[in-house]
């Protein structure tokens, strides 16, 4: 039973439960194998493969974990826990982003941005969000680094947690704009909504997630436990059950429910597959093409350099889905939605 007191030795603070990693460690490596499953199943392994890799991580950071719980004194396992654990949600957002892009490829016309540039800028911020986490968390879980290091370690793990919220917010202004265009264009497309809602409450759970962390950040004030009265340490720190419930739990019902509503039942396979103008017909096309450097859309993926010189401007070719009107693309188009071979969900 935990007390809040500090248990001497341990860099959990805690003695950590022993029945609960295993719990978990099980739950995400059944949830990643069938990820896996489904990537074959729906030949989705570009589109949804991020689910895999974010359960592997999870599946593994909790084993290190209960073999801390054995031996909480060891600052090796407790170091590779903690990195393990924080770098699987991020991974997780990164699939969203992912699965957001091609929604917009989904219905081009009322995309805000070219979407594929939706991954490559997102999948950017990631990246630096991962390496804040990582070198955050190794420095941050090392006590026996100097206070200005773990200071360091801090600092950049509040940074990266301050990054997540800052894209989220990002996305789901992005995901709102486009979500606006198609009910106002009177788009009420079954299989556009149904992954649309399941990203807003994916989301959702990202978003309590990394608000627990930056709230669990911002209240402590000591990591050296041996040298500070366990009261005056956050009570996030002091109880285990924080971290099950605002972390490992929500995690896992985001991955449960994504392999329940995967996103593939309800978007094609091809990103040259498009929803007509319509509303209802699922036609092919040319799909969207980038003529700017990569690096470029990297840096300026709005464009806004083109705005300003005025070579921004979308051109007649670059709207496809224009070219022959709807009567046309549903006559001579591949009608997938009665052709699909997927399963309905």
């Amino acid at each position: 039973m935990e007390d809040g007191k500090y248990v001497e030795g341990s860099f959990y603070f805690y003695a950590p439960n022993k029945g609960a990693p295993v719990f978990f460690a099980i739950a995400f490596a059944l949830s990643g194998l069938y990820h896996t499953y489904q990537c074959i199943h729906y030949k989705s392994s570009r589109i949804t493969g991020f689910y895999v890799v974010c359960a592997t991580f999870f599946t593994a950071g909790f084993i290190v974990r209960e073999l801390g719980a054995f031996d909480y004194t060891n600052l090796i396992k407790f170091i590779v826990s903690i990195c393990l654990i924080y770098a699987a949600p991020p991974i997780l957002e990164l699939a969203n982003y992912n699965i957001l892009g091609r929604i917009l490829y989904f219905v081009p016309y009322h995309s805000p941005i070219h979407p594929g540039r939706v991954l490559s800028t997102f999948a950017f911020v990631s990246f630096v969000v991962e390496i804040l986490n990582g070198t955050g968390a190794a420095y941050f879980a090392n006590q026996s680094l100097t206070e200005e290091k773990q200071q360091i370690g801090r600092a950049l793990l509040k940074a990266s947690l301050l990054l997540q919220v800052i894209v989220i917010i990002s996305f789901l202004v992005l995901s709102g704009i486009f979500h606006r265009r198609c009910l106002r264009a009177g788009i009420r497309h079954s299989g556009l909504n149904n992954v649309l809602y399941t990203l807003y409450a994916s989301t959702a759970l990202l978003s309590a997630r990394t608000i627990y962390r930056v709230v669990e950040f911002w209240s402590v004030e000591q990591v050296h436990y041996r040298n500070v009265d366990a009261m005056t340490v956050t009570p996030m720190l002091r109880y285990e059950w924080y971290f099950y419930v605002f972390e490992a739990t929500l995690m896992l019902c985001n991955q449960v429910m994504l392999n329940i509503r995967h996103p593939r039942k309800y978007l094609p396979q091809s990103t040259k597959t498009y929803l007509a103008e319509d509303g209802a017909t699922e036609v092919t096309g040319p799909g969207y093409s980038d003529s700017r450097n990569f690096l470029l859309t990297l840096i300026d993926p709005l464009n806004v350099a083109g705005m300003i010189t005025g070579k921004g401007k979308e051109k007649k070719k670059d709207r496809f889905w224009e070219l022959n009107g709807d009567a046309d693309l549903a006559r001579n188009g591949i009608l997938l939605a009665a052709n699909r071979k997927d399963p309905e969900p």
